[in-house]
Parts: structure tokens; sequence; C-alpha cells
């Protein structure tokens, strides 16, 4: 299937490594030209070397960048006209927030993760929204924490669902600008942070195990399984495609 991609230009946050990076491969693979950002400048370089790898010279570019910097957004939009003269889509992206159960967070932690996972997002949204011209697109990374809570991720499972809702309502509103907005709910994906996640244990192997007998396909997922979906749900392949949140989680999730 062609997705249109070619010569769109895509920003994508948290983008260095993980399910963003995967993203940002797709995108690239299938003729879109992508600005990434990361919190370290060597991460970042090596994303755009590597990218270069896939689409080509000069197919990425890349910006240190926060997302919970108040500044932030404006900052990486303006990169994505920088380098492109246009911006045709954005996928919000950020590290998840630290383990821990409700009772043991502290504010300061709960804090700290409301500037970076929602409200930098919200902010980047509501920023490239304002460039996004008809057949633009806004993806979130979420969770499948949206629908039910992982243990173990109080503070995800706290502010998930809410930009979920923040994603809805922006479907509602750039709606009528043919500006599309979506959720994608990922499960347990291979990758960096969710190694961690299962160290954090005491003991990976049997955490993995056991989160594996609940997953219908009995295996984790691969980043390139979630890029992929990423990558068709921006692009003007799902043109008609708004207001949904799409689970790439093997069968996880038990709700419709």
């Amino acid at each position: 299937m062609d997705l249109g991609l070619d010569g769109r230009a895509y920003l994508l946050t948290g983008a260095t490594r993980g399910l963003g990076r995967a993203t940002a491969e797709a995108l690239v693979a299938d003729g879109a030209r992508v600005v990434v950002s990361g919190r370290r400048q060597e991460s970042v370089d090596e994303a755009v070397a590597a990218l270069a790898g896939i689409g080509g010279d000069g197919c990425a570019a890349g910006v240190v960048a926060d997302n919970a910097d108040p500044d932030a957004a404006a900052r990486l939009v303006a990169a994505a006209k920088d380098a492109w003269g246009r911006l045709d889509g954005v996928l919000v992206s950020v590290g998840g927030p630290p383990g821990g159960q409700v009772t043991d967070m502290t504010d300061e932690q709960w804090l700290a993760a409301f500037d970076s996972v929602f409200l930098g997002a919200v902010r980047l949204a509501r920023t490239a929204a304002a460039e996004l011209g008809e057949g633009g697109s806004i993806a979130f990374v979420l969770s499948t924490s949206v629908r039910q809570p992982i243990p173990g991720l109080a503070i995800s499972n706290g502010l998930r669902p809410g930009l979920a809702m923040v994603a809805k309502n922006l479907a509602d509103e750039l709606g009528p600008r043919g500006i599309r907005v979506n959720g994608l709910l990922p499960g347990r994906v291979a990758t960096e942070r969710v190694a961690e996640l299962d160290v954090a244990t005491g003991d990976a192997d049997a955490a993995r195990a056991a989160t594996e007998a609940q997953i219908p396909l009995r295996r984790y997922g691969q980043p390139e399984e979630f890029g992929r979906v990423a990558a068709f749900v921006l692009s003007p392949a799902a043109s008609f495609v708004s207001g949904v949140m799409v689970p790439v989680d093997g069968g996880m999730s038990r709700g419709l």
C-alpha cells in the first residue's frame, strides 16, 4: 500500500529510541521527511544518522528538546518549518513516568510527570495545530492504561486517560479544518523502557514470562510493529480515521 508519504514532513518527539524512533524509521522508509527530538545531543545525532541510512541523506533533522520546557513546542514546530518548509503531522511521544504505587509517589514526581507527559504533550499538539493545514495529522503515543490500569505504573495510569480525552476533544475541534487526531495505545513492546520495567521487578525473565502469558499472541511486540501502525495512522492513507484510540498490544486489552 502506498501511504502517500512522499515529500511530507513530520515532527516526532522522544524519537531517538523506542516507539518514536520506530515510527520515524517507518515514515522515512516510505518517503517522508522527519524532525526528531530527544533530550541528549548524542542520541539525537545518532538517530538522524541512522534515519539517513534508511531514507537517504537529508531525510531527517534533529533537535535537542525536553517536552516539559515551555518553549520546546514552539522551537520544535519552527525547526520542522525551517527544515522542510511545511508540517504535515506530529507524533507526540515522551518517556514514561517513574513506576510505583499511588501511595508511594510524591507530589514532586506527579508534578514533574504532569509537566512532561501531560502538559508538554498538550502544548505541542496545540502549537502544531496552529501550523497544520487540511490533511494534517496528530497522534499521541499513550498506553493501554487508557483503558485499564497497569500494575505498578500509578502515574501513567493517572495521566494517560486524561490525554486520551484531550485527543478526542482535539479531534472534534480540529476536524472541521481537515486535521485528524488519534491516540495509539501500545501494550508490551520490547523497548528499552519496557526492559527497564521488567528489570525493576527483580526478576526480568519471570516478569516477561508472566506478561506474555496474558497476551493472546504470547509474545512482546517489536518496536517496528508499532512503528508501522503509527506511520499509517499519521499518513494520508488513514484520511478518514480520527478521534480513535488504536491498541497495538497483541490482543492484551480485553475491553471493546
